[in-house]
């Protein structure tokens, strides 16, 4: 016997109703024609292969290369900063914040 997941669905009312009306008419649970469905769209989703990771040693070297470099050059030149990281994160902030929006 196939084990089975407790899970959850929320449904809109009318499509809710609707369900109920096609697995009563098919003789079936709402959570078969529900399971039915998922199964459709896998197996017509492409399959999802995992991601093989090639590393580039070449890639790899001119950041290192990079890298170096920068760390070679030392800090920047003494020059104040005009900004705060609090001006930073009340920026970002407002950009996202819902309720500063026009």
């Amino acid at each position: 016997m196939t084990q089975m997941v407790r899970t959850q669905v929320s449904l809109p009312k009318k499509q809710y109703l609707r369900l109920k009306r096609l697995a009563k008419a098919r003789g079936v649970s709402a959570a078969e024609l529900i399971r039915q469905a998922v199964e459709q769209q896998i197996n017509r989703a492409p399959q999802l292969a995992p991601r093989s990771f090639q590393p580039d040693p070449e890639a790899w070297a001119k950041s290192l290369a990079f890298m170096k470099a920068l760390q070679a050059q030392g800090p920047l030149p003494n020059r104040p900063r005009d900004w705060t990281r609090e001006d930073l994160y009340e920026e970002r902030l407002s950009r996202y914040d819902r309720r500063h929006s026009d």
